[in-house]
């Protein structure tokens, strides 16, 4: 048996055309998603992003669906893009005039062609369908537009009927012939065998919006140029009527990476493009949505951090900087040593083994209670070793609470001080005031401390959140010392952040009685 490699596979299964259109309508169904409502200013800004991404045409809206659609559809015309701006209009002649009035020169006018629109939405007759079809293609021909031509669901519209329309409007004039999937049934093979028997039976070239309902409508547009579909209808973030569209993004990175096409756009623009549509939408993208998703381009796993640290393309099949994105190495409780070292050099950290093996146990430990170790709580961690490796006079051997309402909180501190243990209890408003008095009650006789300064801060969100404690301590001698420390007990990171000033001010006090 010989098996074909996957460069064979795709020479002998594409048709490509010799020009792929990407036709962008975020400014349309994409702003059809629910709960989403562009002012004219946004779609301005998407509009001049889509621009300079290099878009070849743009659906700036729906202009007869209301005079604020013409207004800033005029403004978008007025700004001189390269890219078409493209207007909406049903198979109607009013609609039609709206286009005209916003000033744009190319429409794309649609009529439902399926059983259920031509029965339950329409209440028209298959002639009706082809007659109103036909006068919209004609009366937009006849005022100097440029035309597509839509079959609304026509990927549940009978065969011949749907021939026969598509054969009455570019007897009309249509430039373009859109197949549209209105409610995402196609799959890829049934693409292939649809967009194939339109290409061998139509020269007029093929557009073809499909939407996502299964989650194919990537797949099928891809298997659509495949077969030698001229024209791809997607959104950016995959935006539309109830699932969406056609990512762009996927679209066009799918088709440069694993097809070697390149449609000429300045891919490095989608990571900040996609942002700025999430932002204006309010449509955060999922962290794992390819090519602009957060998680793109991070990786945990040990093993697949030592490939990337090696050569990228061992776990990735483009680079970050292909798409404007960056990599992130996370640090959890799948994170190998080469991962936690590259770290700690990106942020110019050194530790020696013996802090580096404390650091990892951490993060490893962290990684097994569930949490996400970011870059800043690596940082606090590391700082927190680093300091934690001078001279430590005295040191933390045990720590008991007591809170609750209608009692006093206290604390129960255990202390080894040059080498001999204390312990005692004391109260405060609250448990981290306790167990600072009860810290100054053990240090009696050896020192007296002031807390001068205590900060609190939780580096990441969550209740899980690594707090960080940073504190100042003076003693009567007017010297001052700083103390910081991270852990999940804000309690524990309160007593060890002051224990590490008052360690560095027992050490100043002793090197000056030396």
């Amino acid at each position: 048996m010989t098996v074909k490699n996957i460069e064979q596979l795709k020479a002998e299964n594409m048709n490509l055309a010799d020009k792929i259109y990407i036709f962008d309508t975020t400014l349309r169904d994409g702003e059809q998603t629910p709960g989403v409502a562009l002012t004219v200013d946004e779609k301005i800004q998407i509009a001049q992003k889509l621009n300079n991404l290099g878009v070849d045409k743009i659906e700036v809206g729906f202009p007869a669906s209301s005079k604020g659609e013409i207004e800033s559809a005029k403004k978008i015309k007025d700004l001189g893009l390269k890219s078409t701006l493209v207007g909406l209009a049903r198979s109607l002649k009013g609609d039609v005039d709206a286009v005209l009035d916003a000033d744009l020169e190319y429409v794309h006018t649609f009529i439902g062609t399926s059983p259920l629109h031509r029965d339950y939405k329409l209440k028209m007759s298959k002639e009706k369908i082809i007659e109103t079809a036909v006068d919209g293609v004609e009366y937009a021909k006849d005022h100097g537009l440029t035309v597509e031509f839509s079959a609304e669901d026509a990927t549940r519209t009978e065969s011949d009927f749907l021939f026969e329309v598509f054969n009455e409007v570019v007897d009309a004039g249509a430039d373009f012939l859109d197949v549209p999937d209105t409610v995402g049934i196609l799959t890829p093979i049934v693409t292939h065998e649809l967009i194939s028997d339109i290409k061998d039976n139509f020269k007029t070239p093929i557009s073809v919006h499909f939407h996502n309902d299964f989650g194919l409508a990537t797949a099928n547009t891809l298997t659509a140029i495949e077969c030698g579909a001229n024209q791809a209808h997607v959104t950016i973030n995959g935006l539309g009527e109830r699932t969406g569209n056609c990512s762009l993004e996927e679209l066009v990175m799918t088709l440069k990476s694993a097809y070697g096409i390149d449609l000429g756009l300045d891919t490095t623009r989608l990571y900040s493009l996609s942002n700025l549509v999430g932002r204006l939408t309010g449509v955060k993208m999922p962290v794992n949505k390819p090519i602009v998703g957060d998680n793109a381009f991070a990786h945990e796993s040990g093993i697949h951090v030592h490939g990337i640290l090696n050569n990228a393309s061992t776990y990735e099949p483009m680079s970050p900087d292909m798409v404007g994105h960056s990599r992130k190495i996370v640090l959890g409780k799948h994170t190998g040593a080469n991962a936690l070292k590259s770290k700690l050099k990106e942020y110019h950290i050194d530790l020696d083994e013996k802090q580096f093996c404390k650091v990892f146990d951490e993060i490893k430990s962290l990684g097994d209670s569930g949490k996400c170790v970011t870059d800043d709580d690596l940082i606090a961690i590391a700082i927190t070793e680093l300091s934690s490796a001078r001279e430590t006079p005295i040191v933390l051997k045990g720590l008991g609470l007591s809170s609750g309402g209608g009692v006093s909180p206290t604390a129960t501190v255990k202390l080894e001080i040059d080498g001999v243990e204390k312990e005692t209890a004391s109260t405060g408003v609250g448990p981290v005031d306790a167990a600072i008095n009860a810290i100054r009650l053990l240090i009696q006789g050896t020192m007296d401390i002031e807390l001068e300064e205590y900060n609190l801060e939780a580096i990441t969100g969550g209740t899980d959140a690594l707090a960080e404690v940073f504190v100042i301590t003076s003693d009567p001698d007017g010297n001052k010392s700083t103390g910081r420390a991270t852990n999940q007990d804000i309690v524990m990171a309160s007593i060890i952040a002051v224990l590490d000033s008052i360690n560095k001010l027992l050490l100043i006090k002793r090197s000056s009685l030396t």
